[in-house]
């Protein structure tokens, strides 16, 4: 059995991409003092997410300076860091998931495979799916879309051995939505019980993570067992960082391994 405390970094939502490191780096600061050993952050928070905002254009040594800063608080804090970014690729601009382990060395990346129909003129979409290993723990990412539309994204990584999936993302309050009362209100959206699927359809802990938004948000960071059971999650619309701890024990990918996928159609 190998227990893992995990962070989720609930943060605001940056104003600038210099100001996206500050953030980053004070939310680190903060899941270290209390016991974390992985800190996992919003979709894009670096240099924050461009989709229906200005941010600046994509920058790659802006990128790498931003990267190193934190690869270095990683390494000073003892800590892994999985950071919402995008990454400058031969054929493209992708949003990603960067991650560095405790010793500030980065392990990889995972790209977002399926994207969001609004952000297609924008980015380009990954091509692999990996895991990644801390300690006796594997894990893998999915990022907002294909984790909410798109189970087969978790799937994957609980037939691959991942004990939890990690899902940065970012969503907003919709127009015709209210502010949500509890976690997977019944009148809220779709997303958050679709959270509680993910875990309990793959027998895996499941992370989803999301910005603190001003302007409110229809999800919020929460923790999730291989039941499906809500562990913690963070207030609505309030920056901070949520701390829950996983026992790998109780994450067997029971059902997830048991798949049988068709051999033939018709």
């Amino acid at each position: 059995m190998s227990v893992l405390r995990v962070a989720l970094g609930n943060v605001r939502f940056p104003t600038s991409r210099d100001e996206s490191i500050q953030i980053v780096q004070e939310a680190m600061v903060e899941a270290a003092r209390g016991g974390a050993s992985i800190i996992c952050f919003p979709e894009c928070v670096v240099p924050g997410y461009r989709i229906g905002n200005e941010a600046e254009a994509p920058h790659q040594m802006w990128l790498q300076n931003a990267w190193a800063a934190i690869d270095a608080l990683a390494a000073e804090l003892n800590i892994w860091v999985i950071l919402g970014t995008e990454r400058i690729a031969e054929n493209g601009l992708r949003i990603t998931a960067r991650v560095t382990n405790s010793n500030g060395i980065p392990e990889g990346f995972q790209d977002k495979v399926q994207l969001d129909p609004s952000e297609e003129t924008t980015y380009v979409p990954g091509e692999t799916r990996r895991l990644f290993q801390i300690g006796d723990i594997k894990f893998g990412i999915v990022i907002c879309h294909e984790g909410w539309r798109y189970p087969e994204t978790v799937r994957w990584a609980a037939m691959n051995g991942a004990h939890i999936v990690f899902h940065p993302h970012v969503e907003i309050i919709g127009e015709t939505q209210t502010l949500p009362l509890k976690f997977a209100d019944p009148e809220n959206s779709f997303h958050e019980k679709a959270a509680l699927c993910r875990a309990a359809e793959n027998t895996c802990y499941f992370a989803t993570v999301n910005c603190a938004l001003k302007s409110g948000t229809s999800t919020t960071s929460a923790l999730i067992d291989p039941e499906g059971n809500l562990l913690v999650h963070h207030t609505y619309g309030k920056e901070g960082v949520l701390i829950g701890d996983i026992d790998s024990e109780k994450a067997t990918g029971l059902l997830a391994e048991r798949f049988k996928p068709p051999v033939s159609g018709h």
